[in-house]
């Protein structure tokens, strides 16, 4: 039986008709001018409304060849909704102003069959506002050519379990149908988006210890947008670096430290300058476990940003703003000789993982590692 996802930001977020919309989408793509390439395996976009960054996203989304591609993997934020975990969706299509996309159902079952998902309700799905807002630019980049998706709401996961969920999705990278949609904002800054943080009273921890990311979660809304919570606090961004100059351009230095380490492919070093600066990037859990995964799959890939907007310019500690970045990730399948280089290497270092048995032969332990409960 079908199971409708409604365009729930239409009309607001972004305009619900679909010839507007449409022609939006096509004039922001080709104001980006972009070649598309089939070497694009995946974007980074952001997820504000369109009147905001819409054009930002059309530099992600403007390199897609979509001629081989016949799945989209979504992977956003939960803005709302806290689970430890990542989550699916248990609708059968997602409805947008300009077309309608079917879910996988066959690879949503097979990720349910892991053990390591939940399922959310429709109505938690609805309210988040960060896949969808990527479904109306791949119903056009698609268009005309059919595609099944695969959403995962990314909640408060661990750096343990982004790992985790990175090993697991990497086989998925390995095979050149699918592409991969990584939703995120960048640094929101002034007191306009409050970080929610949580008074967490146990035996294990003093009283009045504050938790900042709602146990790992991060929660940036507008403050309009945010409900009171119990035994909850608020407090606001405001990293400012005067060596920069003026405020904008200390948030531009500080989302662009952020993206040259995402560009390095480097998970632990990307969680390393988060747990220092704490630039309040709301799709720090996608995109962490984007990493794990293009690190741990078959195929090189890279990824480059190649737009950086900011929805004003911060002069005084009274304003506030958004940023918004857009990247491809591009990639070329490795041969197999180098991964069993590449492990021999390792082997050498380490003394694991390969077994000798003749000068001309070498047999690699390709046993993974089980995943974590």
């Amino acid at each position: 039986m079908e199971k409708i996802r409604r365009a729930s930001h239409a009309g607001s977020w972004y305009t619900d008709n679909s010839k507007r919309l449409a022609e939006e989408l096509d004039g922001w793509l080709r104001e980006a001018g972009l070649p598309k390439s089939p070497e694009v395996r995946g974007v980074i976009a952001p997820h504000a409304g369109y009147s905001y960054s819409g054009r930002a996203a059309a530099y992600a989304f403007g390199n897609i060849d979509p001629t081989s591609i016949s799945r989209v993997f979504l992977l956003g934020p939960s803005h709302h909704y806290y689970t430890p975990k990542c989550a699916l969706s248990t609708a059968t299509v997602y409805k947008t102003p300009i077309g309608d996309l079917p879910l996988d159902l066959e690879v949503i079952e097979e990720l349910k069959a892991t053990g390591k998902f939940e399922l959310m309700d429709i109505c938690v799905d609805e309210a988040e506002h960060s896949m969808e807002m990527h479904l109306p630019y791949v119903a056009k980049v698609f268009e005309g050519h059919p595609i099944k998706i695969v959403p995962i709401l990314v909640g408060a996961v661990n750096a343990e379990n982004e790992a985790m969920y990175g090993r697991l999705f990497a086989k998925y990278v390995d095979d050149p149908s699918n592409f991969f949609s990584v939703s995120s904002d960048f640094c929101h800054w002034g007191s306009r988006y409050l970080r929610s943080g949580l008074i967490y009273l146990t035996d294990t921890w003093p009283p009045g210890k504050l938790l900042t990311e709602c146990m790992h979660q991060l929660f940036i809304q507008p403050v309009s947008h945010i409900s009171s919570c119990v035994f909850g606090v608020r407090f606001n961004y405001m990293h400012y670096d005067k060596k920069h100059g003026a405020i904008h351009k200390s948030i531009e230095a500080l989302d662009k430290m952020g993206m040259d380490i995402i560009e390095t492919g480097d998970p632990d070093a990307f969680k390393k300058y988060l747990l220092e600066y704490d630039n309040t990037i709301c799709g720090r859990h996608p995109i962490s476990v984007f990493l794990h995964m293009l690190g741990n799959c078959s195929t090189k890939i890279k990824i480059k940003f190649l737009r950086y907007e900011q929805s004003s310019q911060c002069k005084t500690k009274r304003d506030s703003s958004v940023s918004y970045a857009s990247a491809a990730a591009k990639g070329k399948e490795l041969s197999p000789l180098f991964h069993v280089a590449s492990r021999i290497k390792s082997s050498k270092e380490t003394g694991q993982g390969v077994t000798h048995t003749s000068p001309l032969l070498w047999i690699v332990d390709s046993r993974q590692q089980p995943l974590e409960a």
